[in-house]
């Protein structure tokens, strides 16, 4: 018999629990320790699961995360925050001190080499073109601001630790097996260190990867394209370190990846997708990649990391499914090039995070979630089919090779740059915020860090963000905006001050960054546009 951790809307205690929630109060945390469950759980202890959680808790929700591996694992995976993942970052004081890489776009010669013909050793070497990013292997695109090159393990680590700061609890070693639901609850089998035992929740998220159990288990269809490569990434030893030269090299099958000191390498094959995902990696079977790619005998002596992957492409059909919730890998899959996956899941807990808390706190109804599928699906979907379209433009074959010329020409043009870095980094993301009569130029857009300068000194508003509460900045004086504003007092924050460079006279920010209101709008509007997002005024809910 399973040990059961139950509490039920006829138990006092659930009672309790949803007098504090109504009464827009924190849950004195005392009062919690009485209980074995939570009002969230999180499958997943990666970086998009950690995000999630501590977004929830950052509003007092309590978050139990369920992570299968006993402690994080270091083989190859993501090695840089790129694009809005940076500006995710920063707006919650995450990997501060870390180092950015600076942007050096390459020079007119540079470019010049590239278009006159990517067959030089050197024209797809990285270190050739320092703080460009590539797109299909070709080093062109030059993002707007500085990449955090760091290796994803060091970001799990600070989340874990914003994690315990916030008094999430994170299981390591703790598998959920299977779950059901039903109209208030979700109920986890999950196989601990020391036996099995049951959960129950109010939410559950998915964040348990590509081949995910939570999305398996409720339903939700996957469809999308099968892989047609097989890649490795590792750290490996050779015995001849001449044995090629180093850089980006297209070959006749493929792609092959060498970097020096430590001997870093990938390897893409264009010839369908692997067998068996699962079965270990050899050494002899990486050889063969190396071998094949580079034309050589080239020998692996040593192989110290290592993983294998393709280039499936599938998206959920939906993004929630009553109470459960599906956030990152759980939602769609990719190829990784130019890392789009770490950025993409990024986005989707900050999306969902403060929506989810929003419900579970009582201040707004369940369809506010629905905005999580309406406003993160549609840029999942072409995260697909850029990724796609990097995959083709990788293909050998001399068609391919002319329309990679005839590509690279048309990004040395700075307009053509832009919009493709756009897309590449998630900085293009517009989301449909409603009622039009709510909107100015900049709702649906991500906010602006601005400089803004009040009595005690300036403050850029990614600083403001780090608690995750949403920001009303009345930029002028007089307004009025924030009595309007007051019955939301416990949700949002009124900042006044002054800005030079301010696009409006006021913003509506929302914890995860993008304008929901903003000037000219008609300020008789800014409580509908408060309602819509955060619920109606404290004590009429």
């Amino acid at each position: 018999m399973l040990p059961v951790c139950d509490w039920h809307a006829d138990d006092p205690s659930h009672r309790l629990r949803r007098i504090f929630q109504q009464s827009h109060c924190l849950f004195p945390a005392e009062v919690l320790m009485a209980f074995r469950d939570a009002q969230v759980a999180v499958v997943g202890g990666g970086p998009v699961g950690l995000m999630l959680a501590c977004e929830v808790a950052l509003h007092g929700v309590p978050v139990v995360v369920f992570e299968r591996l006993p402690e994080i694992e270091w083989r190859p995976k993501a090695e840089g925050i790129t694009g809005r993942a940076v500006d995710i970052m920063d707006r919650r004081g995450l990997m501060i001190g870390v180092a950015e890489t600076p942007i050096t776009p390459p020079t007119t010669e540079q470019q010049a080499r590239i278009a006159a013909g990517e067959r030089r050793p050197d024209s797809l070497h990285p270190k050739a073109f320092p703080g460009a990013r590539h797109f299909a292997s070709m080093f062109l695109l030059r993002p707007e601001s500085p990449d955090l090159l760091v290796p994803q393990q060091l970001l799990e680590q600070d989340l874990a630790r914003r994690a315990a700061e916030l008094g999430v609890e994170v299981r390591r070693g703790h598998t959920v097996t299977g779950f059901t639901q039903d109209d208030d609850r979700v109920r986890l089998d999950v196989d601990g260190p020391d036996g099995p035992y049951r959960l129950e929740a109010e939410w559950l998220a998915g964040c348990d990867g590509g081949r995910s159990m939570v999305r398996k288990l409720s339903g939700v269809a996957f469809p999308g394209t099968d892989g047609i490569t097989t890649g490795y990434r590792a750290f490996a030893e050779i015995d001849d370190l001449d044995f090629h030269l180093p850089g980006w090299f297209r070959k006749d099958g493929g792609l092959l990846v060498y970097e020096e000191g430590p001997p870093r390498f990938i390897t893409l094959e264009f010839d369908g997708p692997p067998e068996n995902r699962d079965a270990p990696i050899t050494a002899e079977e990486f050889q063969g990649a190396l071998r094949r790619l580079s034309g050589t005998k080239v020998t692996v002596t040593e192989v110290k990391k290592i993983t294998r992957f393709t280039d499936n492409a599938r998206q959920a059909e939906t993004y929630r499914s009553g109470r459960v919730l599906l956030v990152g890998d759980a939602a769609h899959v990719h190829s990784h090039w130019s890392g789009p996956g770490l950025r993409l899941g990024l986005g989707d807990a900050v999306n969902v995070g403060w929506k989810l808390a929003a419900v579970a706190r009582g201040w707004c109804g369940e369809d506010l979630l629905d905005t999580y599928t309406s406003e993160r699906h549609p840029v999942g979907a072409q995260t697909l089919e850029i990724q796609r379209a990097s995959i083709a433009l990788m293909r050998p074959g001399p068609h391919v090779d002319a329309l990679r010329r005839l590509f690279t020409e048309l990004l040395l043009r700075d307009e053509a740059n832009r919009q493709l870095t756009s897309l590449v980094d998630d900085l293009h993301i517009g989301y449909d915020m409603g009622d039009p009569s709510l909107t100015g130029p900049l709702v649906g857009r991500y906010s602006p860090d601005l400089r803004l300068r009040r009595a005690d000194g300036t403050v850029r508003v990614a600083e403001l963000q780090r608690d995750g509460r949403a920001l009303l900045l009345d930029l002028t004086a007089g307004s009025g905006l924030r009595a309007l504003a007051e019955p939301w007092s416990d949700r949002v924050d009124v900042i006044t001050a002054e800005c030079d460079e301010a696009p409006a006279d006021a913003l509506l920010i929302r914890p995860d960054g993008f304008v929901a209101w903003s000037t000219p709008a008609d300020p008789a509007s800014l409580p509908d546009a408060l309602a819509r997002w955060f619920g109606p005024p404290a004590g009429t809910a």
